[in-house]
C-alpha cells in the first residue's frame, strides 16, 4: 500500500525485499528511493539504519539526485557484522515550502504580513522539536524577527533564512505527513567477503620430486606448508586447496585427461572417494589430519586463511555408492550415470541426484562442511554449485551462517547469468565471473559497469586470472605481457582476485590448439616446479604480483567494488579507470591506465572526469605511479605511452595523494 508520501522503488532491494542486501563492515553503499507527493509542496527524506541489536543509528539525510527526477539517495556505512535493516522516511517539508513561497512573494509585496506570520508559526513549531543544546534559541530568534513588524520585511525574511537556522533545521526538520517504508533487510559480513587475494595450489605438487629412476614422487601437506611463506610474501591472504580427499581408481584419468591411467597415475582430485573414505577423509598420500591442521595453522601464522574446495560429486569408488544408492542417477540399464558436459565425458565422476532424498543430502552436506570447519576451514570454494539445486545452497548456507556467520562460500559457477546471480542472492558470499572472457576495452567497461552497479549489493566478484581448467587464448598468445596485463586488471578492478599456481611463471601451453585446457594439466598429474630457479633466471612475474598486492593493502579505494569509474581514452587499446574512497583528508584515489594489447606499444590521451576525482575542471595535481615510484603532474587531459614487456608492467597505477596507513588487513 502506498503511504501518504509515496516511497517507491527502494534500492538495494533483493527479490522484493525477501532476501537481504549485502555489505561488509565499513563498506559505504548507496540507498535510493523515489519520493514525491501531490501538488507542489516540498518533500524530504532520510535513511535510518537499524543495527543487529535493534537500535536505530543517526538518520542520514537523502538528497534528490537531480531536480525534478524525484529520485533521492544517501550513502550509509554499517559498522559491525550482523543482521541489519534500513528504512526510508519521507515527509512533507512545510518550512522549505514556505521558504520557496516567501522568496517569491515578499520581494513582490504579495501578502507580506500573512506570509511572515505563517513563517513565524512554522518556525515556532519547528523550534519545539529542536533540543535546547542543538540550536533551539537560533530558531526562536528567527521567530521573534519574523514577528517584529518594526523591521523591514526583507530583514525579517533574512533572519529566517540565516545559515545558522538552516543548519539547525537540516538536523531537526519539521516533518508533516511522515511516511516510513517497510524495513529492508541487510546482512553485514566480515571484510574478507569483499576483499582478498587468493592463491590456488595443489599440495601433491608442492614438494614433488623426480627420483633418479625417473619416477615422480608426490608432495604432502607438510611439504606444501613449506611453500606458504613464499605465497604469503607475494601478499596473498587466502590459500585455496583443491579437494584433498581420497581419489577413486575406477575409470581414473591419466595425464592430459587420458581415458586410461597407469598404475602410478594420480588421478583427478575431483574424482572423490575410495576405499580409504569419502568427503570426510584425507588422501593417505597427503598425510594425516594432524598434517592438515599443521597446514592451516602455518597459514594462519602467516596471516592467511585456508579455503577448501567443496565438490558434491563422487568417484565410482565412493562409499556413498554402496551406502546411499538413491543419491545417484540410474540409467535404463541399471548403471549409474557419470558426469557429462558434451562433448566432454567424466567417466571417473558420478554426479548426485538430489530429489530422491533431498533432506538426507542437505543433512550430509551440512555435516561435511561442519567437519572441515572443525579442522579450521572458514572459507569454502564450492565446485560447480550451478549443477545442484539452488534450494540446497539456500538451506545449507543459511544454516551454517546462522551459527557461524564468519564462514564464507565462493561459487565456482561459470554458468548462465540467471543462475550465477541467483546463487549470490541465496547466500554465496563471492562468485566466479566471466572476467576471463572479457578482454577488450568495450567488454571490460560494460561488464565491470554491471558488476560495480546494482548487482554489487549481492554479487561480489572474485577475479581469478586463470584456473586449472581455464587458460584463455589471450594468455596463450600474449606471452608475459598478457599475464602482466591481466594481473593488473584483476588486482585493481576487483577487491578480490586470485591466481592459480604457475601463473607467476606465465605457463601458457594449451593441451591442443583451440583448447583452454593446460597441457600436462595438474588436474591429472604431478607438476613439480623449481620456483627458486625461475626467480634466479627472471622467469617469473612474482615481483609484479607482490607489488600489486602491496598496493591493494595500502589503498582502501582498491578494496571496494562500488566505487569504480571509467574515464575517456582516445585509443581502444587503452583502458583508464579510477576508484575513490573516503572523504576530506582521508580520501584515497587510485587511477589505473592499462595497455590491453600485449603485442604493441600504444599512445593515448586520457581525459579525466575531474568531478569524479573530487577535482576542479582545470585543476592540476601530482600523481605517483605505485608500480615504479615515479611522480608526474597531471590535469584533465594527459598523454600516456605504454609498452608491452616494459618494466614493471604495461600500465600505470597512480595514486592522487601519498598513501597513508588508513588501510588494513581484513578479518
Amino acid at each position: 500500500m502506498i503511504g501518504r508520501i509515496p516511497v517507491l522503488d527502494i534500492r538495494p532491494q533483493i527479490d522484493c525485499g525477501r532476501r537481504p542486501a549485502k555489505a561488509v563492515v565499513g563498506e559505504t553503499f548507496e540507498v535510493s528511493a523515489t519520493v514525491f507527493r501531490e501538488g507542489h509542496d516540498a518533500v524530504a527524506a532520510n535513511v535510518v539504519l537499524r543495527n543487529p541489536a535493534g537500535r536505530c543509528g543517526p538518520w542520514t539525510p537523502m538528497r534528490e539526485r537531480q531536480p525534478g527526477t524525484d529520485r533521492w539517495s544517501a550513502e550509509v556505512t554499517p559498522a559491525v557484522e550482523g543482521r541489519w535493516s534500513f528504512t526510508v522516511e519521507a515527509w512533507s517539508d512545510p518550512v522549505r515550502t514556505w521558504r520557496r513561497h516567501a522568496g517569491i512573494k515578499i520581494p513582490a509585496g504579495i501578502d507580506t504580513e500573512l506570509v511572515l506570520a505563517e513563517g513565524a508559526e512554522l518556525h515556532e513549531r519547528a523550534a519545539a522539536e529542536v533540543p535546547k543544546s542543538e540550536g533551539r534559541e537560533a530558531v526562536l530568534a528567527a521567530v521573534d524577527a519574523l514577528r517584529e513588524t518594526a523591521l523591514p520585511a526583507a530583514t525579517r525574511l533574512a533572519a529566517a533564512l540565516a545559515p545558522q537556522v538552516t543548519e539547525v533545521l537540516a538536523r531537526h526538520p519539521l516533518r508533516e505527513l511522515l511516511t516510513v517504508s517497510r524495513p529492508m533487510p541487510l546482512v553485514v559480513e566480515r571484510r574478507r567477503a569483499l576483499y582478498g587475494s587468493w592463491y590456488e595450489l595443489f599440495p601433491r605438487s608442492e614438494g614433488a620430486a623426480v627420483t633418479p629412476d625417473g619416477t615422480t614422487v608426490g608432495g604432502t601437506l607438510r611439504t606444501a606448508a613449506e611453500r606458504l611463506p613464499a605465497v604469503a610474501a607475494m601478499g596473498f591472504d587466502v590459500v585455496y586447496l583443491p579437494p584433498v580427499h581420497p581419489i577413486g581408481t575406477a575409470f581414473r584419468k591419466g595425464p592430459n585427461n587420458a581415458l586410461s591411467a597407469g598404475p602410478d597415475d594420480v588421478g583427478s582430485p575431483w574424482a572423490i572417494g575410495s576405499a580409504a573414505g569419502g568427503h570426510d577423509a584425507l588422501h593417505p598420500a597427503l598425510g594425516t589430519f594432524e598434517d592438515f591442521e599443521h597446514f592451516v595453522r602455518t597459514a594462519r601464522e602467516l596471516r592467511m586463511e585456508v579455503a577448501l574446495d567443496f565438490a558434491l560429486q563422487c568417484s565410482p569408488d565412493h562409499p556413498w555408492v554402496t551406502l546411499h544408492p538413491q543419491w545417484f542417477h540410474h540409467r535404463a540399464d541399471g548403471s549409474i550415470a557419470y558426469a557429462e558436459n558434451p562433448p566432454k565425458k567424466y567417466q571417473d565422476i558420478y554426479p548426485l541426484a538430489f530429489d530422491a532424498d533431498f533432506r538426507g543430502l542437505v543433512r550430509e552436506t551440512e555435516r561435511l562442511l561442519r567437519f572441515w570447519m572443525a579442522k579450521g576451514v572458514r572459507i569454502f570454494r564450492v565446485d560447480n554449485p550451478h549443477t545442484k539445486p539452488v534450494a540446497l545452497w539456500e538451506k545449507v548456507i543459511g544454516e551454517i551462517n546462522r551459527t557461524d556467520p564468519d564462514v564464507l562460500f565462493l561459487a565456482e559457477a561459470f554458468t548462465r547469468p540467471a543462475m550465477l546471480h541467483t546463487l549470490a542472492q541465496v547466500g554465496f558470499h563471492q562468485s566466479y565471473t566471466y572476467f576471463t572472457w572479457r578482454n577488450t576495452k568495450r567488454e571490460l567497461t560494460e561488464y565491470l559497469t554491471e558488476l560495480s552497479g546494482e548487482s554489487a549489493s549481492y554479487l561480489r566478484p572474485n577475479f581469478f586470472v586463470n584456473t586449472p581448467d581455464i587458460l584463455h587464448a589471450y594468455l596463450q598468445e600474449g606471452g608475459r605481457p598478457a599475464f602482466e596485463v591481466r594481473a593488473v586488471l584483476a588486482a585493481t578492478l576487483s577487491p578480490t582476485w586470485g591466481v592459480y599456481a604457475g601463473y607467476e611463471l606465465c605457463e601458457a601451453t594449451p593441451a591442443r590448439p583451440g583448447s583452454e585446457e593446460y597441457l600436462d594439466s595438474e588436474k591429472y598429474q604431478l607438476r613439480p616446479r623449481d620456483w627458486a630457479a625461475a626467480a634466479r633466471q627472471g622467469q617469473t612475474i612474482a615481483p609484479l604480483i607482490t607489488t600489486l598486492n602491496r598496493i591493494r593493502r595500502r589503498h582502501p579505494a582498491l578494496q571496494q567494488l562500488r566505487n569504480l569509474h571509467f574515464h575517456r581514452v582516445d585509443n581502444d587499446a587503452v583502458l583508464a579507470y579510477s576508484k575513490r574512497e573516503g572523504h576530506g583528508e582521508r580520501t584515497d584515489t587510485v587511477l589505473t591506465v592499462v595497455n590491453l594489447d600485449p603485442h604493441h606499444t600504444h599512445e593515448a590521451t586520457v581525459s579525466l572526469d575531474m568531478p569524479e576525482l573530487g577535482l576542479g575542471r582545470n585543476e592540476s595535481f601530482p600523481v605517483r605511479d605505485e608500480l615504479t615510484g615515479d611522480t608526474y603532474h597531471w590535469g584533465r587531459d594527459n598523454y600516456v605511452r605504454l609498452e608491452p614487456g616494459s618494466s614493471p608492467a604495461p600500465a600505470h597505477v597512480l595514486s592522487l595523494r601519498p598513501s597513508s596507513p588508513i588501510g588494513g588487513s581484513p578479518n
